[in-house]
């Protein structure tokens, strides 16, 4: 049980580093891959607390495609390594006085919770439960999901393709 207190405390510690790196980076890329590694820190949370499921979806979706896509919309960006990132409305006095009272709250929450396991703690694996939901009891909800996104990504498409005729034609008069 200790290592694996340890375990989560690097976790902890990794989600904590790379989130502040996040927030008070200048650099766009460097806040970029700083988010990959809280994502990573989270799906490494959720290993530990044997929700694998939670694990692979934040894998695949926050690590596969949203930062990945930020990276690629960080990179081709033109003169990135030029961009500063400055907050003109920064306003440390308000900003402490909500830090404490949220840090005042989640430590009255911490301190006056029972905090008990009863026994060990088992793995469960509850990835092909459900799976089998959604491919048995709720196949039809998920296909429809399926198909009002793909309808919604070829919407999409048309639109951008629609806006980049009309600057193209535009631009041209």
């Amino acid at each position: 049980m200790q290592s694996f207190n340890i375990v989560v405390y690097v976790f902890a510690a990794i989600i904590v580093a790379s989130a502040a790196l996040v927030a008070f980076s200048r650099n766009l890329v460097y806040s970029a891959f700083a988010l990959l590694f809280t994502f990573f820190g989270v799906a490494g949370i959720y290993v530990m607390l044997s929700a694998d499921f939670l694990a692979a979806v934040q894998l695949l979706i926050y690590v596969g495609g949203i930062l990945v896509l930020i990276i690629f919309a960080v990179m081709l960006t033109h003169r990135i390594s030029d961009v500063e990132i400055s907050n003109q409305s920064l306003r440390p006095a308000q900003g402490a006085l909500i830090l404490i009272g949220i840090m005042a709250v989640l430590l009255g929450v911490i301190f006056k919770t029972q905090w008990s396991l009863e026994g060990q703690l088992e793995y469960q694996a509850t990835t092909a439960l459900i799976g089998d939901l959604l491919l048995k009891k709720y196949l039809l909800p998920f296909e429809i999901v399926s198909v009002l996104l793909l309808a919604a990504l070829m919407g999409a498409a048309v639109i951008v393709r629609k806006e980049v005729r009309g600057e193209q034609s535009g631009g041209k008069s």
